[in-house]
Order: structure tokens, then C-alpha cells, then sequence
């Protein structure tokens, strides 16, 4: 069950990864809000016959799937407005750096004090990150800020749904986390923004693919994850994102990687394989 848990967490990684492209547009068009406030509504609109079906919902859950939300709330609006004021390469650095955070935020609120061997595959996981996201040449931008904020939130929202999200049912646990993330979004969404954008063609299909892929099956699939796999390494796993999306970018935008961004893959690559081993040990 572990070993289905740490491949379907890779899946994920991959779907995130490639979804970071929606991101990308959505900025183009100056949506943040908006924009995840209908990702989110719209996945949570396809789960919500599940969280019909749980005939009693209890008060620890729906207080958990709001402090889920919050976090995810918090986090996609960082990382969403973030990407107005800095390059997607030192976004998807900043982010990943939730993976160095979420050891440290084990070890501040649960008092997990996290192994030797663990500190060094998220630092060689950063690293990787580092290099394939700017190539080594780091410029700090006015989002950077934003963008680093958003990854502690990230750490948190990953803490939570392996410390809380795992006990209860996968399916509504995600619907209901996405709904407040959702409603939240759309408070300041319709003060801030213009949704017309959001009928764009590009828009459209880039909304379309970050509700149901990214959010709807990504974090649903990553609720389930995490019921066998602790936080820091399902974020570590989740780390390879940053592969993917440097990939899809290959692959799909026609963007070359230079010799230290392949090393900075293979860094990444070879934290995670760290991290299992250490697992293997334990």
C-alpha cells in the first residue's frame, strides 16, 4: 500500500507539473482569484455527490476540511499573484522550497524532530530545484516574497492533510477543502478582478484543465496519498513537480534545458530515491 501510495503521490507531481502551464496563462490575463476561486468551485462541484453521500459529517472533520481550505486558499493566492511580479522560473523555485519547510513545520508544531538523512534529501531536493528553475542565475523579483510566503503555506497544507485529511474519507475531505478554498477565492475575486478573461479561449481551456485534472483528481488523489505516507516525504515526491513542469515545458512550449538544469532533474531524482531508502531503513 505504501509503494501505491508513493507512485500515485509521482502521478500527481506530474500532473502538477504540467498544470503549471494554466497557471501561466491565467496571469497573462492578470486572474488570481477569480481564476482559483472557479478551479476550485468547479472540482468541488464534481465531488460533491460524495460528500453528499457521508450521511454524518463529523465536527472534527469540517473543522479540519476548513483549516485545509484556509491553507490551500492562502497558498494558491500567494503563488497565483505571485506570478504577476516574477519569472515562472523563480516561482517554481520559491514553491518547491516547501519542501525544506515541512520538516521544520513538523518539528515547530509536533515536536518531530526530523533525521539526518532526511535534512540532506530535502536539501539536495532544493538544490535540484534551484537549478532547474533558474539555471543558476537567481535575480530576486517583487513576487519573490509572495512566492516564498506561499511555500510555507504549501508545507502546511501538506502537514495538515497527512496529520488530519487522512482520517477521514478521501472524496469529501477534498470536496470540502475545496469549497471553502473556493468561497475564499471568490470574496476578494469579485471586488479585485475582471472575470471576462475568464472566457477567453486559452483562459477557458487552461480553467477547465486545472479544476478537473489539477485540483479534482491532483489533490483528491493526494488526500488518499497521504493517508500512507508521511508529510516530508510525500514532499519530497511532490518535489519532482518541478521535473515535470520543466518537461512539459520541453515538450509542449519547446524550452530547452541547459546541462545544469538536467542536473538539477537528476538532483531532484536522486533526494527522493534518498528518501525511500531511508524509509527501507526505519
Amino acid at each position: 500500500m505504501r509503494l501505491k501510495a508513493d507512485l500515485t503521490l509521482l502521478f500527481v507531481a506530474f500532473i502538477w507539473g504540467t498544470g503549471f502551464i494554466t497557471q501561466g496563462i491565467a496571469a497573462q490575463h492578470h486572474l488570481a482569484f477569480l481564476f482559483n476561486a472557479a478551479s476550485f468551485l468547479l472540482a468541488a462541484l464534481i465531488l460533491f455527490p460524495s460528500l453528499l453521500k457521508q450521511r454524518a459529517i463529523p465536527a472534527s472533520q469540517w473543522l479540519w476540511m476548513a483549516l485545509a481550505g484556509l491553507a490551500l486558499f492562502i497558498a494558491s493566492a500567494l503563488q497565483q499573484v505571485g506570478l504577476y511580479y516574477t519569472q515562472v522560473s523563480n516561482a517554481g523555485f520559491l514553491t518547491s522550497l516547501y519542501t525544506i519547510f515541512t520538516p521544520f513545520l513538523l518539528w515547530l508544531f509536533f515536536r518531530e524532530k526530523p533525521r539526518r538523512l532526511a535534512l540532506m534529501a530535502v536539501i539536495g531536493a532544493c538544490l535540484g530545484s534551484y537549478l532547474l528553475s533558474t539555471a543558476g542565475g537567481y535575480q530576486a523579483r517583487l513576487g519573490d516574497s509572495l512566492e516564498l510566503l506561499g511555500a510555507v503555506f504549501w508545507g502546511l497544507h501538506v502537514i495538515i492533510l497527512g496529520k488530519y485529511g487522512a482520517r477521514f474519507n478521501s472524496l469529501s475531505f477534498a470536496c470540502g477543502h475545496f469549497i471553502v478554498s473556493g468561497i475564499l477565492s471568490l470574496l476578494p475575486g469579485l471586488f479585485l478582478e475582471n472575470g471576462s478573461p475568464l472566457l477567453v479561449a486559452p483562459v477557458l481551456w487552461a480553467l477547465l484543465y486545472r479544476a478537473l485534472v489539477s485540483i479534482g483528481l491532483g489533490y483528491t488523489l493526494q488526500v488518499w496519498s497521504q493517508r500512507h505516507t508521511p508529510p516530508t516525504d510525500a514532499a519530497l515526491i511532490l518535489s519532482l513537480e518541478a521535473v515535470f513542469a520543466a518537461l512539459a515545458g520541453w515538450m509542449i512550449l519547446k524550452q530547452t534545458l541547459i546541462t545544469v538544469q538536467v542536473f538539477g532533474c537528476i538532483l531532484i531524482f536522486v533526494s527522493v530515491l534518498v528518501a525511500q531508502l531511508r524509509l527501507k531503513q526505519a
